[in-house]
């Protein structure tokens, strides 16, 4: 009889002897603080005193907690005004980035510095360039005569505005990745569909729809994806240029959850509104996975 052959085995073995130190840490700080978030919103958890049992009390709570519907609105207004401009703006720069240019490195670079730098220190450019009388912008409005000297706009103050301030940093911030992926997608489309296409007398314009947008799509659905899930867990810029205000006109979800669990010592509640989060997170990443299924069939 012929010996079986034990290489696929060695292989696997060899394999899973690699990743066992990575599913270990894996286990103990993703999977695991997950189980015990679950176990922590049945309960009346704070920071000190007592543990008690409560089940599900901490979801229907939330449900009739006007300041959690508050902070969803908030977050899902953000989504609405921030994510189409997260998607076509790295579309677009991704584009010219892509072109025959000689600065073409130089707008690379400069497109993608601000995606290195902490939400901290973005935040405080915005305070400094936008700040009322102080601030960069106040002084080229002025400067150039499109504000009197007795005039001045008060970005942090009105909600549209600040809601503008926190929309523009978000998509300065955080269009250079984006863009770099666009760039890797054109890069992959061959170039002999544009001979071709050149050929039959196809200009750069009927090019672009025709060819470059159509091939872009799968990209595209994968920047709206990760840009819809990173705005719905927006915080720090809104913590630190705003702090929610004014008042709570503009707190999301997370800060919410944030100041229940930590400012006002309820771990349990944070924690039921938190897996709350994670389903909206799941169902919406869900339908788009499905529609684009549909839409590529």
């Amino acid at each position: 009889m012929k010996k079986k052959n034990n290489q696929p085995y060695s292989k696997n073995l060899t394999a899973f002897l690699f990743l066992f130190p990575f599913l270990i840490l894996y286990t103990i700080f993703t999977i695991w603080p997950v189980i015990q978030g679950v176990y922590v919103s049945l309960h009346k958890w704070g920071l000190m005193g007592k543990i008690r049992f409560l089940g599900f009390q901490n979801y229907t709570r939330f449900l009739q907690d006007k300041y959690f519907w508050e902070a969803l609105w908030h977050t899902t207004w953000f989504v609405i005004i921030s994510v189409p401009l997260l998607v076509a703006v790295p579309l677009c720069l991704g584009l010219l980035a892509n072109r025959g240019f000689r600065i073409k490195k130089f707008l690379r670079i400069s497109y993608y510095v601000p995606t290195v730098l902490s939400v901290a220190v973005i935040s405080r450019i915005a305070r400094w360039f936008f700040e009322p009388y102080n601030g960069v912008l106040s002084f080229l409005f002025h400067d150039w005569g499109i504000l009197a000297p007795d005039q001045e706009i008060m970005w942090f103050q009105k909600i549209g505005l600040l809601w503008t301030v926190v929309t523009t940093v978000t998509v300065w911030w955080t269009v250079g990745f984006s863009m770099m992926l666009v760039i890797s997608a054109l890069q992959d489309i061959p170039e002999q569909l544009y001979e071709a296409a050149e050929l039959d007398g196809a200009g750069k314009t009927r090019q672009l729809f025709s060819i470059t947008l159509p091939l872009l799509k799968p990209v595209t659905y994968l920047i709206l994806l990760l840009q819809m899930i990173a705005s719905f867990k927006v915080f720090g810029q809104i913590q630190l240029i705003s702090g929610g205000g004014p008042g709570t006109a503009t707190r999301p979800l997370i800060q919410y959850i944030y100041d229940s669990a930590f400012r006002q010592s309820d771990m349990g509640y944070g924690a039921a509104m938190s897996y709350a989060l994670f389903i909206i997170l799941a169902a919406l990443s869900y339908i788009q996975l499905r529609i684009q299924r549909k839409t590529e069939e």
